[in-house]
């Protein structure tokens, strides 16, 4: 069983993760964010490092992945590899911070791995407005993101919807977390909880 967390940055993928994870006795598994040697250099000169970060980011993914596919245990995952190529990696293409000739490498290195991987068993994607996103990035204050800009937080929003709207991999749970707040409330984490109980039922028939 692969549940997976889809969301942008401060949509609460982390919380989410860990919550269902206790709550299933799951096995979850985060993104390196603290280990990542590119992402303040990102931050600071996203041109720059842009490929480096998308490349690091999708090795590391795909090297989870197929851990995780070996040991047929039950996760909760933060974050797909489908976000870092349909959204994270156009999006600086589109920007200008990222050249063609990197961004076509990369599209064709995601294309080569996602032959050897399975789509999660449910995508759970947290929708949020940009203010809410502002609002949580600055509550858990990491330094690094300090310098993320509005409109790259507006773009990536707008390619998360576009995504999401055409994603046809496996089941899709949407939920709102400006009117969802599973990270103060239980009751709305137990709105989560049975929404993906109602998703997954047909798999244990």
């Amino acid at each position: 069983m692969h549940i997976a967390v889809a969301g942008n940055i401060g949509s609460g993928k982390t919380t989410l993760t860990t919550s269902l994870a206790k709550h299933y006795k799951y096995q979850p598994h985060f993104e390196e964010v603290d280990d990542n040697p590119y992402l303040i250099d990102f931050y600071k000169d996203m041109q720059r490092w842009s490929f480096n970060l998308q490349v690091y980011f999708l090795k590391n993914r795909f090297r989870q992945l197929l851990d995780l596919q070996r040991s047929g245990k039950k996760i909760v995952q933060d974050r797909t590899i489908y976000e870092d190529a349909s959204i994270f990696a156009p999006n600086l293409h589109a920007m200008g911070l990222m050249t063609t000739r990197d961004f076509e490498n990369y599209v064709d290195l995601f294309n080569l791995m996602d032959e050897f991987i399975t789509p999660p068993d449910l995508l759970i994607y947290l929708r949020a407005s940009v203010p809410v996103l502002v609002e949580n990035i600055q509550k858990r204050g990491r330094e690094y993101e300090e310098a993320i800009r509005l409109d790259y937080l507006t773009r990536l929003n707008e390619r998360y919807e576009a995504w999401i709207s055409t994603y046809n991999k496996g089941k899709l749970l949407i939920i709102d977390i400006d009117e969802n707040k599973f990270h103060e409330k239980s009751e709305d984490l137990g709105k989560i909880v049975t929404g993906i109980d109602a998703q997954l039922h047909g798999l244990f028939k």
